[in-house]
């Protein structure tokens, strides 16, 4: 059976006419449930200065869902490395990752998104090298000792939890990216599979073990509906407003991610990343991404109201799950 996972960015457009608090409380409760139902990662994303109020802090939260489960693994994908001080990351989470009892998973990215950079006085051109200065840190800061960080010694308190250290992902979409990944982190965790044999060769070059092809995952957002054509009516406007951002960000970075704007030519259904299925087609949906395989609810993606998502959420403990 394909793993099952739950996404959140915690998008709160004023079209869901719900609170922010309202959003955190339903985001808790559902991660909760999750785990409850056997799901094995939660996954937190973070951009930030948007409208919707996108997830700026995912450290932050993910101290929570720290403190309301016990089993599920947290993933922060991905952390935007080069927006922080490499010393507040590996102090946060580090305590996280105590919080957690050794559940913590951290994708370190670049980021693309010209208006963050902005937003913390950081310049896009020392993306990479934050990145590698960041991921150095990390693996020093974790060990407990002392180290020398920018000409000083310095030292980080309390160490992870989990020995040695919590796994370091990197993210990417890129050549240079998964070629980076073989050199300095755990494992690459691109946001488009193509990289993927990049990263498997590269690793093949340097000794290392071939990991075979990259396993599948399943689309972007799945929303679960008795109806199709009633699923999409919830959805649609919450549809528009991810891939709008996501598309606008990519074409301002000059970077094709798979994101398109929904124009009168590229309708709200025609992206295969965004699905709404009936209990049956998850099924099939999930036996077509085999053993291998994993599928990613993301129940309040873009916004989805918390209402709207707790009952596609229900339709899959009582009409997919059993029959996994």
């Amino acid at each position: 059976m394909a793993r099952i996972e739950i996404r959140y960015d915690l998008r709160n457009p004023a079209m869901a006419r719900t609170s922010v608090a309202d959003r955190y409380d339903a985001a808790l409760d559902q991660i909760e449930w999750a785990e409850q139902h056997g799901i094995r990662t939660v996954t937190l994303s973070e951009h930030h200065g948007t409208e919707d109020a996108y997830l700026p802090s995912p450290l932050v939260f993910a101290a929570a869902v720290a403190a309301r489960t016990t089993r599920i693994k947290i993933r922060i994908a991905a952390l935007i490395a080069p927006l922080h001080d490499p010393l507040r990351i590996a102090e946060d989470a580090a305590v996280v990752d105590q919080l957690s009892r050794g559940r913590l998973e951290l994708v370190i990215a670049n980021g693309y998104v010209a208006s963050e950079f902005a937003m913390f006085d950081k310049e896009l051109s020392g993306r990479v090298a934050a990145v590698v200065e960041a991921i150095e840190t990390l693996e020093a800061a974790w060990t407990g000792e002392p180290f020398e960080f920018r000409g000083r010694t310095v030292t980080v308190r309390p160490r992870p939890y989990r020995d040695p250290r919590p796994p370091i992902f990197l993210g990417g979409s890129s050549e240079g990216a998964a070629r980076r990944a073989a050199r300095i982190a755990d494992v690459f965790f691109p946001s488009d599979a193509t990289y993927w044999t990049t990263y498997r060769q590269a690793i093949i070059d340097g000794g290392g073990p071939d990991f075979g092809e990259m396993p599948p995952i399943g689309p972007r957002f799945v929303h679960i509906a008795g109806d199709v054509d009633e699923g999409w009516a919830e959805v649609a406007a919450f549809v528009a407003n991810d891939r709008g951002s996501y598309g606008r960000w990519a074409a301002g970075a000059g970077l094709d991610t798979g994101h398109r704007e929904v124009t009168d030519d590229n309708g709200v259904r025609d992206d295969p990343e965004y699905v709404v299925v009936t209990p049956s087609q998850c099924l099939d949906l999930v036996e077509q991404l085999g053993p291998s395989g994993t599928l990613v609810l993301n129940p309040m993606m873009g916004g989805v109201p918390p209402e709207v998502a707790w009952r596609s959420l229900e339709l899959f403990a009582s009409q997919v799950q059993p029959h996994l």
